[in-house]
């Protein structure tokens, strides 16, 4: 199967022992799954299916959040009045 396009998704992983619900986006090319965590779009990541990407999505966001990396480029929304 071949998506056309790209999914947002959302997912939920246990990072010390909390819940955590992240958006990511995915897509299939070939047999490869691939995607990015919607808040840091410049990290791409790969998985062999789907549950394999999110597995490495969690272990992702657990790298870019702990502060051994640096100047970890983030998307957020800003509201303005």
């Amino acid at each position: 199967m071949h998506w056309e396009g790209r999914l947002a998704f959302t997912m939920q992983y246990t990072m010390l022992g909390q819940m955590k619900t992240l958006a990511f986006t995915y897509w299939q090319d070939g047999d490869a799954w691939l995607g990015y965590l919607d808040e840091f779009p410049d990290y791409l990541t790969q998985g062999e299916s789907l549950e394999d990407l999110k597995a490495h999505l969690a272990d992702l966001h657990t790298d870019l959040t702990s502060g051994e990396i640096p100047c970890v480029r983030r998307h957020a929304v800003l509201e303005v009045a």
